[in-house]
């Protein structure tokens, strides 16, 4: 906590950091539920591959970012996808973050199994990502955010790896479409 206080003093955060990081381990929590189905939904090796990749990933960054909210005093949510609060007239709205799935494509994907699996996992996968790629541009585009060192790395990452691994998902789907072997 300390050099959390210290680097804040050379490095200061903002509300709109505190806000990714929360809403950023409810995106990443909702990546855990559909990577996590890969196994028993008869998902492809190459799927289930990337799928340990996501949660592996993901799981190291929702500890980091818990660490960096307890770290500087802020309420540190579960793990667990949630809704992102806003206030609108004065009244608290419930809307779902950039690229998050509905309960309906999130019952959808849990329905499938073998290629179909595979097919909706990627789609969604990538509609997931981009949503966590247009959150990072969204916070980069607030004056003064992301200058702490830790988030200003971490949104980098975020943005890096997930627009790599969009272009990765897109080829793999592009290969089930056509009936190429994965």
């Amino acid at each position: 906590m300390a050099k959390a206080k210290r680097d804040s003093v050379n490095r200061p955060y903002t509300k709109p950091d505190i806000d990714f990081m929360r809403g950023m381990i409810a995106h990443h929590a909702q990546a855990l539920v559909m990577a996590g189905w890969a196994p028993s939904h008869g998902a492809s090796a190459s799927v289930q591959t990337l799928c340990r990749r996501i949660i592996n990933a993901q799981k190291d960054e929702i500890t980091i970012m818990q660490t960096w909210l307890r770290d500087r005093g802020q309420p540190v949510p579960e793990a667990k996808p949630a809704p992102m609060k806003m206030m609108m007239n004065g009244m608290e709205h419930e809307m779902l973050m950039p690229g998050m799935l509905t309960d309906e494509q999130l019952n959808q994907l849990d329905a499938a199994r073998g290629p179909e699996f595979d097919k909706l996992f990627l789609r969604f996968m990538i509609q997931h990502h981009q949503g966590a790629v247009s959150m990072v541009d969204d916070l980069l585009s607030h004056d003064g955010a992301a200058q702490d060192e830790l988030v200003f790395k971490l949104t980098n990452d975020i943005h890096i790896d997930q627009t790599t691994e969009i272009a990765r998902m897109r080829r793999m789907l592009a290969q089930i479409v056509l009936g190429a072997p994965l």
